[in-house]
């Protein structure tokens, strides 16, 4: 798709065709096609956030440096509704720099020095967080108290938002993200290299364009209410909403291609989670079809997870009690099991069953995430293709480890007491109170039909 190709009156699918063409895959290596696709349905999203109930925001992270964050910034900045570029901002200029009529599309690169492992807790850190998970909708504003002239200041927050960095951003930024990460291209991908005197007036031409094509259906967009792909979540759903939105009122095969990105990044998303949804999702593999089981049987199988947590925890295998600590939150607890005629502590499905609803995606056979899905552009004669790439197979049924793949947020360590306890000395378990769930109250007693003696 070239400039020339578009008529004075541009269709959805042409501009947003040169958006990906022109522009993103022209200058930059993306994981996958999905994640291109994305990538140019939220730069189209940022014309309309006016319109809009949610403000998504894109997450552009990687393993290491030189990894294309920033080039992918640059390239993005052109074709972005008001971008406030930034490495560094306060929470009060950040408030002040947002208009509740146009919001500026924040784009805050090198968020990982705000947001790093060292700084978890900082002040400062945790208003620009704070801001930035309230901008996600509307009617949140930041409110402090003007000392000049002894009265509040509500301020806007929402604004769509960009952040790149090394690693992880916050886990609650991330939830309200579309996530990309990036990784060092090789020497079989080749694209242009992108100079701002340049190259930045070709890539705002083509964002001129997008703008122009944006006004036109900013108020449909608004008003629309996109039929989802299956597999995502409600906050999922909210992320997506308005690029998919968009994408239908592209036409083309972008609707099509709208929500392949949605259900492949949802998915390598839904990846990173808590030490204790990993823990559900594997006890769900653990227990397979069984009905309950012994405390020692779930460790001893947890322990040869490859990959998981459990028997390294924390220098030393899984505990009782931190099983017991981890599933507590969720209101499960042990209770007295009796299998093949021996009773002793252990945990039901019938207790688990609500949690692995609740907190965990449906079991399937596996879907198809950024790494599998395709590669997003190879090069022919020195120019960059479009996205057309041969697309492989999807993973087939995962290993236990697979519902959740990488530990994003690591548990409380265990006390001191827990970590010195002698070997060989037995594990002590929670004592649960009377009434929660799986507590021994809920077990027949002596007199009860179903009551079975335990020898």
């Amino acid at each position: 798709m070239n400039l020339e190709d578009l008529d004075t009156a541009p269709d959805g699918a042409a501009v947003l065709d040169a958006v990906h063409d022109e522009a993103l895959i022209r200058y930059v290596v993306f994981p996958c096609a999905e994640a291109a696709d994305a990538a140019t349905l939220y730069a189209a999203a940022t014309h309309v956030q006016g319109d809009l109930e949610f403000a998504a925001r894109l997450v552009l992270k990687s393993p290491v440096k030189r990894c294309g964050k920033t080039r992918l910034m640059d390239v993005l900045a052109p074709l972005l509704r008001n971008p406030l570029l930034t490495s560094d901002i306060s929470a009060a200029a950040l408030v002040r720099s947002i208009s509740e009529d146009d919001p500026p599309t924040i784009m805050l690169d090198e968020a990982d020095a705000t947001f790093g492992k060292a700084l978890k807790g900082d002040e400062k850190a945790e208003h620009l967080r704070g801001i930035l998970n309230a901008g996600f909708g509307r009617d949140r504003p930041y409110t402090r108290w003007d000392v000049t002239t002894r009265a509040r200041e509500r301020c806007p927050t929402f604004a769509m938002a960009v952040l790149a960095g090394i690693g992880a951003m916050p886990d609650t930024i991330e939830d309200r993200a579309i996530i990309i990460s990036l990784r060092r291209k090789t020497a079989a991908e080749p694209v242009r290299k992108y100079r701002i005197r340049r190259d930045k007036p070709r890539v705002k031409a083509v964002g001129d364009r997008l703008a122009e094509w944006a006004a036109t259906i900013a108020a449909q967009a608004g008003k629309a209410e996109p039929d989802m792909p299956p597999g995502l979540d409600d906050r999922a759903e909210d992320v997506w909403e308005a690029l998919l939105a968009i994408a239908d009122l592209a036409g083309g095969d972008w609707p099509a291609r709208g929500r392949r990105a949605a259900q492949v990044l949802s998915a390598a998303s839904a990846a990173d989670t808590t030490v204790a949804e990993r823990l559900l999702a594997d006890l769900r593999e653990v227990f397979g079809g069984a009905d309950k089981l012994h405390t020692e049987t779930i460790r001893a199988t947890l322990h040869q997870i490859a990959e998981a947590p459990w028997g390294d925890w924390y220098g030393r295998p899984l505990t009782a009690r931190d099983l017991a600590g981890l599933l507590k939150p969720y209101g499960v607890a042990s209770t007295d099991v009796k299998i093949d005629g021996v009773t002793k502590k252990g945990y039901r499905r019938e207790h688990l069953h609500e949690p692995w609803t609740r907190y965990l995606p449906p079991a399937t056979g596996g879907s198809a995430t950024c790494a599998t899905s395709a590669t997003a552009q190879v090069s022919v004669a020195g120019e960059v293709a479009g996205s057309a790439s041969q697309t492989l197979p999807a993973t087939g049924n995962p290993p236990p480890t697979s519902a959740v793949a990488q530990v994003a947020e690591v548990a409380e360590p265990p006390d001191a007491t827990d970590r010195e306890r002698p070997k060989g000395t037995p594990d002590a378990e929670d004592t649960w109170p009377q009434g929660s769930i799986g507590a021994a109250a809920n077990e027949p007693q002596p007199g009860d039909p179903d009551w079975e003696p335990p020898w």
